[in-house]
């Protein structure tokens, strides 16, 4: 995985965080709802892929 992929998941999460911070200050509550769960899949799948790089990295060197 290169760092740019990596970068635009982390983009996409911040992204669907913010909308859902914003919708939840306005009251939009099915908005919120459904951007928060998609920034906390892919602040999930950010992680899985920042330790597989890490792994790969590491396994590479070796």
């Amino acid at each position: 995985m290169n760092k740019k992929a990596v970068t635009n998941w982390l983009i996409w999460a911040v992204l669907f965080f913010i909308v859902a911070l914003v919708a939840g200050i306005f009251g939009f509550g099915l908005v919120s709802g459904v951007s928060y769960i998609i920034a906390k899949w892919l602040a999930i799948i950010f992680v899985i892929l920042f330790i597989i790089s890490v792994i790969a990295h590491t396994i590479k060197k070796a």
